[in-house]
């Protein structure tokens, strides 16, 4: 998936849109945690994919392996190769690599969508103070999310590879490609789902700045007591 094709709208996420309601309250409680899930993804994921997303996000920044933590100890050889200069400059090389595997999220968030049924649906839309609909979907789709964004990871390290920076990182703390690349793709799936808790908080907080009437509906205060 392209960058430009998900912020213009043409990513299955923007498919999710279901139009179905429920007797009684008039919509579907499972519809309204699917449109909730869907535009917290949205949001979400077209932030972290625009550039610089991932480094500038208080919650999602990708920290570096903690063989990384500080450069006091050690031989001479790796307090120079673990100077503060080298893990800045690793540590942007690691959020822009998380980008490029966020772009692999989108599709494969969309499908965990449409396929959760919560049978406690009015518990979760009820539940104050957590993100009880995007918890609920990092549980039910476990590694998936870090499966599908692996190899874009493995690519954006690859493209902003600097040879000699790897070396050092290998020699100096024992880390080699394939851990730096797992360690980073494990964060951002975290990331991720951790910028999705935040939109969904947001949402739940003011439905009618979605202008979405099944959101509004369902966490307007009053219509599901």
């Amino acid at each position: 998936m392209e960058r430009r094709q998900f912020l213009s709208g043409g990513s299955a996420l923007a498919l999710l849109a279901v139009s179905g309601c429920s007797q009684g309250l008039g919509f579907s409680l499972t519809e309204a945690i699917r449109r909730l899930l869907s535009l917290s993804s949205q949001r979400a994921l077209a932030r972290l994919m625009a550039p610089g997303g991932f480094y500038d996000s208080q919650i999602a920044r990708i920290t570096l392996p903690d063989q990384l933590g500080g450069s006091g100890g050690g031989s001479l050889l790796s307090r120079v190769l673990l100077s503060s200069v080298v893990r800045d400059r690793l540590l942007r090389q690691v959020n822009r690599a998380a980008e490029k595997g966020a772009e692999r999220a989108a599709p494969v968030i969309a499908d965990a969508i449409m396929s959760t049924s919560p049978q406690d649906a009015a518990a979760i839309i009820k539940a104050v103070g957590t993100p009880a609909a995007t918890n609920l979907l990092q549980q039910h789709m476990g590694t998936a999310l870090i499966s599908a964004m692996l190899p874009g990871v493995d690519d954006g390290l690859k493209l902003f590879d600097n040879q000699a920076v790897t070396e050092a990182l290998r020699v100096a703390t024992g880390i080699d490609f394939a851990g730096l690349r797992d360690d980073v793709t494990r964060k951002a799936s975290n990331a991720i789902f951790a910028e999705m808790g935040k939109e969904e908080m947001a949402i739940r907080a003011d439905p009618r700045s979605t202008g979405d009437p099944v959101l509004i509906a369902a966490f307007t205060a009053g219509n599901l007591m």
